[in-house]
């Protein structure tokens, strides 16, 4: 980033923690098996195409995103190998992915045909991935569809059926035997799709919860999102994964005040000071993605100690109570998320603050906080 527009906010994106989580996937893999690295909205917030790029110097091969602007801006960043578009194909787009060897999720058979006759105009076969409702109820063939649907994807020749596709409802639920039953259904599906003579050459159904918790012996990829970034897919796994936080939000002091007892700090004067107060103001706030419900309880770092959000979080500002912090000076760094001093914050840690998910919470770290990547 240019130096005279860069900020005293950032992320810190550890590409070392990064591929020791891919490891960790790697390993409940079985022989016949290979990682689909999640990449989509713009690598959970971590940067799509520094991120892609690492893992494509790190021998993956197959990768997915949400959207055709996702896997566009990919290609061109030199991304190669498969490229998998989980939100299909939308009308208009089917050019597109022929020129960009992009592989979409065929979710309904209007779609099937467009792809097909566009693929047969340019004399070329395109590549997709059948997807099918298992039991998550959102998109793709249920049974009685696709056993319609079937005899025409026979005629459509100009259409490869690569891949063979359903996704998890339930699975980072240990205890839930909805996953069975899903997994039952998705090799039914895959049965009426061999018998009708498409044979696959690669079959998923695992995100990171069913690569790491669950026996999918059928699949030959899985497709790790969360748990690269450092996120459990839930607490059922935290005995199961040794991940490291990749992302890590840190600021700087921009000023200090010291404020008399009485005083109130930020908007609806939430805060008022018991005892004289020293608060640390900090250039971050709920534009950034420092989320508004953080006020007077979110945490930080600095100098080695643990403190607690002062007031309410603004657009651009947060404040810190730095009382009981010796030698605090302007300019000292403040992890927001992440490590620093031995000590963490995680984002599974701020998700159960917020009543959500650390895939959200990696998500709204805004654009305008500058990543910088970090590698041995």
């Amino acid at each position: 980033m240019n130096q005279f527009v860069d900020r005293p906010t950032w992320a810190e994106i550890d590409l070392d923690a990064f591929r020791h989580n891919l490891e960790q996937a790697r390993k409940y893999c079985l022989d016949h098996q290979r990682l689909l690295a999640v990449i989509k909205a713009d690598a959970y917030g971590h940067g799509a195409i520094p991120l892609g790029l690492a893992l494509q110097r790190w021998g993956v091969t197959d990768y997915a995103v949400a959207t055709l602007g996702e896997a566009i801006a990919l290609r061109e960043a030199g991304l190669e190998g498969a490229l998998l578009v989980l939100g299909g194909c939308f009308p208009g787009q089917e050019e597109a992915f022929i020129v960009y060897r992009l592989q979409p999720a065929l979710l309904d058979s209007a779609t099937a045909g467009r792809l097909d006759s566009v693929a047969r105009q340019k004399g070329l076969q395109l590549e997709v991935h059948l997807k099918v409702d298992s039991g998550m109820g959102r998109v793709g063939f249920r049974k009685d569809e696709l056993r319609d649907f079937l005899p025409q994807l026979k005629t459509m020749t100009n259409l490869q059926v690569v891949g063979f596709m359903s996704h998890l409802a339930r699975a980072d639920e240990l205890a839930c035997s909805l996953t069975e039953v899903q997994y039952d259904n998705f090799k039914d599906m895959l049965a009426m799709v061999r018998a009708a003579g498409i044979e696959p050459r690669d079959v998923h159904l695992g995100n990171s919860a069913g690569l790491t918790g669950w026996k999918l012996t059928e699949c030959t990829l899985f497709r790790p999102g969360i748990m690269l970034y450092g996120g459990l897919p839930s607490p059922d796994f935290a005995a199961r994964l040794d991940l490291r936080p990749v992302m890590h939000l840190r600021t700087r002091v921009a000023q200090l005040r010291q404020l008399p007892a009485g005083t109130a700090v930020s908007y609806g004067h939430t805060f008022v000071a018991e005892a004289d107060v020293k608060i640390a103001v900090l250039p971050i706030g709920y534009a950034d993605g420092y989320n508004r419900l953080f006020s007077s309880c979110g945490r930080a770092i600095i100098r080695g100690q643990e403190v607690t959000i002062t007031g309410r979080v603004c657009m651009d500002w947060i404040m810190i109570d730095v009382t009981a912090v010796p030698d605090v000076a302007i300019g000292d760094c403040v992890t927001l998320l992440g490590e620093a001093d031995g000590l963490a914050i995680l984002g599974d840690e701020w998700a159960e603050q917020l009543g959500t998910i650390s895939y959200e919470v990696f998500c709204r770290i805004g654009s305008r906080v500058p990543r910088r990547y970090l590698e041995s």
